[in-house]
């Protein structure tokens, strides 16, 4: 089903004619009170040349999520999920999720998007998947740049190094490639736009300041990078920033909080992935989802205090990374993967946390700047994914559709 029959009766143009304002930018009114609702996505459901080199023929993230297993008592694994291990590179594919997903009033997939020294990786979900899909007009997308050092952690042991398999900061060679590839991407009809701008979402500030050798530098190919998309005949580019803490480079001490630096790098929002990334988790196997939430929104309360910009909320489905340790070692906690498992994450609790995300974005941000991220639409071996498994279904996309309908 797309986007046409969803539509389809009494009032369809209306609501075309809101949904599209609203994602590329025109600002909403306060009387229908919309937000803007993006999904995170990582692509690691295809074959990828990289991971066929370091895994083997026909490798997929779908081999971790297969062979998880229960770790301590009650743990619920594997998780099966309910269309199938498809391919993510395949249109067909592509055209159920976007489906789904706009009925679901999800507006727009974030895609964890990876550039290193060596070029792209992860990409086919984004260029042969949703790309090639017949409906990809139904379903806004933009990219988040996930700069991050690539370990080999599918699986990881707990004990003994971790093999790095691509450095996330890059320097100015790959990163004007990179901006030559994301040139194209903006240009797509379905690119999200805020207020006019592309929405360019950067995961780790630090990453990308290491990879130019100071903040100064970073600054300046951020502005050439700003130039290029005017160009384009767009207003200008809209930089998102993941917050999740600061990093100082060796031999740097200028840089002493994070508002200090998305004014360097004239940042013009925030946002964050996951909300683990502000949390700590209880000392024991499981943590309550409720506990969770409730730091989560401490920090959400004072970022949108202190970072001098918009901060769009986000709202986590669940945490659960135990398909990413090896599978043989008797499970306990460490650093990540060996973390808790966050449990009563119901669909329930999960709408709940929506709703105040929703009041949220309303009593805080501007109509134009009403964004809320979701982690996400597949985070299999991360267990925070909305698309659907064979124990909850639809339950989580019914929460988003009911908290966000559209009218």
């Amino acid at each position: 089903m797309n986007r046409r029959d969803f539509l389809a009766g009494a009032g369809a143009l209306a609501v075309s004619t809101q949904l599209t304002r609203r994602l590329e930018g025109e600002p909403a009114t306060e009387k229908d009170g919309r937000c803007c609702v993006a999904a995170y996505y990582f692509g690691n459901y295809h074959e990828d040349k990289r991971n066929l080199k370091a895994h083997g023929p026909g490798w997929t993230e779908w081999n971790l999520v297969k062979a998880a297993t229960p770790r301590f008592p009650g743990h619920r694994q594997p998780r099966k999920p309910l269309w199938g291990y498809e391919d993510d590179s395949n249109p067909k594919v592509f055209e159920r999720k976007i489906a789904v997903a706009s009925r679901s009033s999800i507006d727009a997939f974030i895609f964890d998007w990876y550039w290193y020294t060596d070029g792209p990786f992860l990409e086919s979900a984004l260029t042969a998947g949703y790309l090639s899909a017949s409906n990809n007009r139904d379903l806004k997308f933009a990219v988040m740049w996930a700069n991050h050092d690539w370990f080999d952690i599918h699986p990881a042991k707990m004990a003994g190094a971790r093999t790095l398999q691509f450095a996330g900061a890059i320097g100015p060679e790959a990163f004007e490639a990179m901006v030559d590839r994301l040139l194209k991407l903006f240009q797509h009809p379905s690119y999200l736009l805020v207020n006019g701008c592309p929405y360019f979402s950067i995961y780790e500030l630090y990453r990308f300041v290491q990879g130019f050798g100071g903040i100064a530098e970073a600054a300046q190919a951020l502005e050439k990078m700003r130039s290029k998309v005017r160009a384009l005949g767009f207003p200008n580019l809209h930089v998102n920033a993941i917050t999740w803490g600061v990093k100082l480079l060796p031999g740097q001490s200028e840089i002493a909080n994070l508002p200090e630096w998305l004014d360097r790098l004239h940042v013009d929002s925030a946002t964050s992935y996951v909300w683990i990334h502000h949390t700590q988790f209880a000392k024991a196997f499981t943590t309550e989802y409720r506990d969770i939430r409730n730091q989560y929104e401490t920090y959400r309360t004072a970022a949108a205090k202190s970072l001098g910009r918009p901060y769009f909320p986000n709202v986590t489905v669940g945490w659960d990374s135990t398909p990413r340790t090896c599978q043989t070692d008797n499970y306990r906690l460490g650093e990540y993967p060996y973390t808790s498992v966050i449990v009563n994450n119901t669909p329930e609790a999960f709408k709940a946390a929506l709703r105040s995300a929703r009041s949220f974005a309303l009593t805080n941000l501007a109509p134009k700047d009403r964004i809320i991220t979701l982690n996400s639409w597949n985070e299999w071996t991360e267990g925070s994914h909305l698309e659907p498994d064979t124990v909850t279904g639809m339950a989580y996309l019914d929460a988003v559709r009911e908290v966000f309908k559209r009218s």
